[in-house]
């Protein structure tokens, strides 16, 4: 089924299409001080992180998660001090035939030029490993190869072999060496091969590393020296769940032959499940100490388990070829370099809020997002509004006056901007404007505003957003009675695009079979949207055995001539409510409506579809098994049932005859240009055979006793 593709390139994702892991309890993080540098260590979502220090500078380059199968802005975080990041967006060339979205899994070097070599993984033209070139460690970067030729191409060294995840390695003697492979447990192992460092984009002497010699591999090999021995680790398992781990194995040589090592797993999920599903890693090694940075999963966990973020421990060898196992933590690593910071006078300061988003799902009760989740310095928690109107507002008491100089605001997405604007405040009555960023176009993390004020109180309130959908939310605020020197103070371009639309709460949609007359070539929407629905394909008028008057899907459609809004667009809210019933339930197809372009991005979460089917994408269809949404209990055939799916920029839900029948955390990239609304089928086809008797859809969320009023007024019998 093409319902089931992310990208051609990509279908071996598609075999693991359940996720039954146990959900983590709460990160029960203890405050963050002087002492602790704290995980996760960066303020966002972010996965497969490479560490470097070039200079008297850190560098994280990471994969951008949390959007569209990982397909986020290709961003790069900084730091001086391993405690204190700052995030900016790279500028990289797309390819002359695609314009690149994935930029997964990337690594850097430094090249005996001087230069620095930046390669990452992409799988729009086959799963590609591309390579750029830099005079600096963050760009503007150039390619290697101006006609796009990849640095390692899809199915080298052997016939479908997906180059992804490389990773390269400098030996003592100078020479380098690149360990790449994805899948690798259905590729037949990893691959190693010796860049050429006289161009930087050829590779030589490839040869495959047996399954045998890194036992329960899946992708991510990262390889290190340690006195005479050579390194492998790896990363095994599944990465959408609690399974994922760090193995590794160990060799006289780079090509091996490798033998698996002592202690393995030597990082996996720990018994409280505060760290879960960690790994893709590198190493960062300082002086004879060795820390291993990896990612994990958020919690509340995103559905999927792409919304990793990245978290840095000690790691420990007995020997140069024995690694003791990792004890992950929630405190982190005692700090490498003295910070020269001054104290955020923010920190564990009361915080209130406009409002406060409750997660209630099925795998989650009564998680609050709360406001002073935003004055812990704790990358794990965040403050997010109750929903995603504006304005919202964060206000700090700071327990008396001080002087004010810089506010630093950690915003949830850090590669889109947010308006806003900060006020200060003596008595929480009267305020005074400490930075107007209401019409800001320019995206960070953190945010820096500088002044010079004296106040007790601070109020953050939130405007707008670059991306339709997306909640005020802030991992962490900070507040400075000094100014100090930011390491390399870079700044991103402005964007060229206007800020989001947002709901208008209305119902765009609106359509009854009770109101249709006996010729149904086409059909008039009584939402706000206004419009005419045609009619293609098999679609007529029945009554059926219990009297209701139904619109019959066979294999036709109702398409609006009116196009999706865009206050649906991206992560926007929405509320889907219709009477149907089904004869025949069949394993897959029968999508009952959809308003996105698959072809538009072609990934996971940018695709939306309600489906009445008994398969993993049987209530909602997002362009993969990990992402779909099923029935936890398939609604009997040939019965009338009210089915509606909400999602309010946080938790789908789907209820059956007013009873919640499943939810999952998500972010959704709703792919809506050139999409049209289909009722009775998908853009694709994948038709609904069966009766509906009313249709509404909603730019908004409704609540429960919302949904009991609408099947009240909209029952057909």
């Amino acid at each position: 089924m093409a319902i089931k593709k992310i990208l051609c390139y990509l279908p071996i994702l598609l075999l693991c299409i359940s996720f039954s892991c146990k959900q983590p309890i709460a990160n029960n993080s203890t405050k963050q001080s002087e002492n602790a540098i704290g995980n996760p260590v960066l303020p966002g979502y972010y996965a497969d992180p490479t560490i470097k220090k070039f200079g008297d500078t850190y560098y994280i380059y990471a994969t951008t998660d949390n959007e569209m199968l990982a397909s986020g802005a290709p961003t790069v975080w900084y730091s001086n001090d391993l405690q204190n990041w700052y995030n900016y967006t790279m500028e990289i060339p797309s390819l002359s035939s695609v314009n690149l979205r994935n930029y997964w899994a990337p690594d850097i070097i430094e090249g005996k030029d001087g230069k620095y070599y930046l390669y990452f993984g992409n799988c729009q033209a086959g799963c590609n490993i591309y390579g750029y070139v830099s005079n600096t460690p963050v760009g503007p970067w150039e390619k290697l190869n101006e006609d796009d030729t990849p640095v390692i191409a899809h199915n080298y060294p052997r016939k479908g072999f997906p180059s992804l995840d490389a990773q390269f390695f400098t030996d003592t003697d100078g020479k380098v060496y690149a360990y790449w492979g994805t899948w690798v447990h259905y590729n037949g192992g990893y691959t190693v091969g010796e860049l050429n460092t006289d161009t930087m984009k050829d590779i030589i002497n490839p040869e495959n590393i047996p399954l045998e010699q890194t036992p329960n591999p899946f992708e991510a090999a990262y390889m290190m020296k340690k006195g005479d021995k050579y390194i492998l680790m790896y990363s095994g398992e599944s990465c959408h769940d609690e399974t994922y781990k760090v193995l590794y194995s160990y060799a006289d040589s780079p090509y091996g032959p490798f033998t698996p090592g002592k202690n393995n797993p030597i990082l996996s999920t720990n018994d409280d499940q505060t760290t879960h599903g960690p790994g893709h890693h590198s190493v960062l090694e300082d002086g004879d100490d060795y820390y291993i940075v990896y990612h994990k999963h958020d919690y509340p966990m995103t559905r999927g388990g792409m919304a990793r973020q990245v978290c840095i421990d000690k790691m420990v060898f007995e020997n140069d070829s024995t690694i003791k196992a990792v004890v992950p933590t929630n405190k982190g690593i005692a700090p490498i370099v003295k910070s020269t910071v001054p104290e955020n006078m923010a920190f564990e300061a009361t915080a209130t809020a406009s409002s406060s988003y409750t997660l209630n799902s099925l795998e989650y009760q009564d998680y609050t997002y709360k406001p002073d989740f935003a004055t812990d310095d704790n990358n794990a928690t965040m403050w997010k509004a109750a929903t995603n109107t504006f304005p919202q507002s964060l206000t700090i008491d700071l327990g008396e006056v001080k002087n004010i100089k810089r506010i630093a605001t950690q915003f949830e997405f850090a590669s889109y901007y947010y308006q806003y604007k900060l006020e200060v405040s003596s008595d929480n009555e009267n305020w005074t404007l400490f930075a107007d960023q209401s019409k800001n176009q320019t995206s960070g993390s953190p945010m820096i505003d500088d002044n010079d004020a004296s106040a007790r109180y601070v109020k953050l309130t939130v405007l707008g957003t670059e991306k339709a959908g997306l909640l005020a939310a802030v991992w962490n605020i900070k507040v400075y009675s000094d100014l100090f020197e930011l390491p390399l103070n870079l700044k991103n371009k402005p964007s060229t695009q206007p800020a989001a639309a947002v709901s208008k709460h209305e119902k765009l949609i609106d359509i009854s079979a009770s109101n249709l007359g006996p010729d149904i070539k086409s059909v008039s929407n009584n939402g706000t949207l206004q419009g005419t629905f045609s009619v293609k394909g098999d679609v007529s008028l029945t009554i059926d055995d219990e009297g209701v008057k139904a619109i019959y899907f066979e294999k036709g459609a109702l398409i609006l001539d009116q196009p999706v809004p865009e206050q649906l667009a991206w992560n926007g809210s929405f509320t889907v409510s219709t009477w149907v019933k089904n004869p025949e339930i069949a394993r897959d197809g029968e999508i009952l409506a959809s308003w996105c372009n698959r072809f538009q991005y072609g990934l996971a979460n940018s695709y939306n579809a309600l489906a009445y089917n008994s398969g993993h994408y049987g209530a909602v269809a997002h362009l993969d098994g990990h992402f779909d949404m099923r029935y936890k209990t398939l609604p009997e055939a040939n019965q009338w049932h009210h089915i509606v799916l909400t999602f309010d920029g946080v938790v789908e839900k789907i209820y059956v005859d007013g009873v919640l029948n499943n939810s999952q955390n998500m972010l959704l990239s709703s792919a809506i240009e050139n999409a049209k609304f289909i009722i009775g089928a998908s853009d694709i086809g994948e038709h609904f055979s069966g009766l509906m008797a009313s249709f509404q859809m909603y730019d908004y969320a409704l609540m429960e006793e919302d949904i009991a009023s609408v099947s009240e007024e909209t029952n057909p019998k």
